[in-house]
């Protein structure tokens, strides 16, 4: 994973550290290092008041969201971090009569190292630590790092289609991705996330015929019903009356056959909803190559 530790998404840095001196403010605000604090309200004039190790910051509007980040023109992408993380470079500090210091914010400074990053050193394939900020229908949007968001869409969240990305993904949650593609200029960043799932080989060696397992059912059909093993697995049972789809079964595993890419499946029961998504294990944490492939030799193409 290219991702410096300096850059990684806002809500997962340290815990907070113990208050800091003047002194050290200054030092940081000199050093240009990017720093974490929870954004406490927004005021009339939609500038951010931020706390930092026990000091007040003020975070203008015209610098809490860089222009090349999706949604930056829109007020709710300031007011919605109120109540929440958020990071910046100290600019300055400035003293009132009383003897109060004030830090001087800006989170369009630390986008902007972010996405000059992403420019020089993460070309397709690189992969990036991430957290799912919400989901839509189409995909998944993930902040990368300072709050700078890339789509992961929902075609490329695995080789097993799903109905909706929360199927897969629950916001909040803390994910690799890999670079699909990035205009620079557009600050649009996309992201892939199938390939670090697994090839069918890697995936179907943890399973063995005559084993019984749980999955989720992903699609049914008059042939049959489709049931997910695990994110980039995908089996085929014979039809069964009263099950639906993102329904979680048990299944006797009856075959495994990797030059057809199927596995043959019983379902034995329909088993109590979960709303939490199935765990994710990635197979692939570094470069995604050119010439990834999920499907085994002389297998027939698709999921």
């Amino acid at each position: 994973m290219r991702n410096l530790p300096n850059f990684q998404p806002e809500g997962c840095a340290p815990p907070p550290e113990a208050p800091a001196s003047l002194e050290e403010i200054r030092a940081l605000a000199a050093s240009g290092e990017i720093v974490e604090g929870m954004a406490l309200r927004c005021d009339q004039h939609h500038d951010l008041h931020v706390a930092y190790r026990g000091f007040d910051g003020l975070l203008p509007r015209r610098l809490a969201v860089h222009p090349a980040v999706s949604g930056a023109a829109r007020e709710i992408s300031v007011l919605s971090r109120v109540g929440r993380p958020v990071q910046f470079v100290i600019t300055g500090v400035t003293v009132d009569g009383g003897g109060k210091p004030l830090l001087h914010l800006s989170r369009r400074a630390a986008q902007e190292k972010m996405l000059t990053f992403l420019a020089e050193n993460c070309p397709p394939g690189t992969v990036l630590r991430g957290r799912v900020t919400h989901l839509a229908p189409f995909g998944a949007f993930v902040d990368v790092g300072c709050g700078v968001v890339a789509l992961l869409p929902k075609a490329d969240l695995s080789a097993v289609r799903i109905r909706h990305p929360s199927c897969r993904l629950s916001e909040g949650q803390r994910i690799l991705a890999a670079v699909r593609s990035f205009d620079r200029d557009a600050g649009r960043l996309t992201l892939t996330h199938k390939e670090l799932l697994g090839t069918w080989l890697e995936n179907a060696a943890a399973f063995a015929p005559g084993e019984t397992v749980t999955g989720v059912v992903r699609s049914i059909r008059d042939y049959g019903v489709f049931v997910e093993l695990t994110p980039n697995l995908v089996g085929l049972a014979e039809p069964r009356p009263g099950i639906r789809e993102d329904d979680g079964v048990t299944v006797y595993i009856k075959s495994i056959l990797p030059r057809q890419k199927k596995v043959k499946l019983q379902i034995l029961q329909r088993l109590e909803k979960t709303e939490s998504p199935p765990p994710i294990r990635y197979f692939l944490t570094g470069q995604v190559p050119d010439s990834w492939s999920y499907d085994p030799p002389e297998a027939p193409t698709g999921p």
